[in-house]
């Protein structure tokens, strides 16, 4: 392990660092959207701008981002559920992490044309 790393766990530690991460990630992803819905009462001009703003690119970039944080939060927490009720569920937890992680990579690559096809088509043309 590098020397200045501060979680020196292996594979059970990296999983709960990046389920807090993408649970704070879909948590103000949440926050922001339920302030730009309630701009709609404020402004609706507002409103349209804002959502002419996140048919760009970039925007669909990060809806691809929060696929993958949405996947990832939702298969873990599945993980933690069976290492904690499952009388095995710790001894076989770095093989359900990477069952996870197999599965979400299956669901992102299944993911990435109909999240991303419009951001490309913006980008590139048709």
């Amino acid at each position: 392990m590098p020397a200045g790393t501060l979680y020196r766990g292996r594979e059970g530690m990296w999983s709960w660092v990046a389920h807090r991460v993408t649970g704070v990630l879909i948590f103000f992803f949440l926050f922001v959207h339920v302030l730009d819905t309630a701009l709609v009462r404020v402004s609706p001009e507002a409103y349209d701008e804002t959502i002419e703003v996140y048919k760009t690119p970039l925007v669909g970039f990060m809806e691809y981002g929060l696929v993958a944080a949405v996947l990832f939060h939702a298969l873990n927490g599945l993980r933690v559920i069976a290492v904690d009720f499952w009388n095995k569920g710790a001894q076989y937890q770095r093989q359900l992490l990477w069952t996870v992680v197999g599965i979400w990579v299956v669901l992102m690559a299944g993911a990435a044309y109909p999240v991303l096809s419009h951001a490309f088509s913006e980008l590139f043309g048709s």
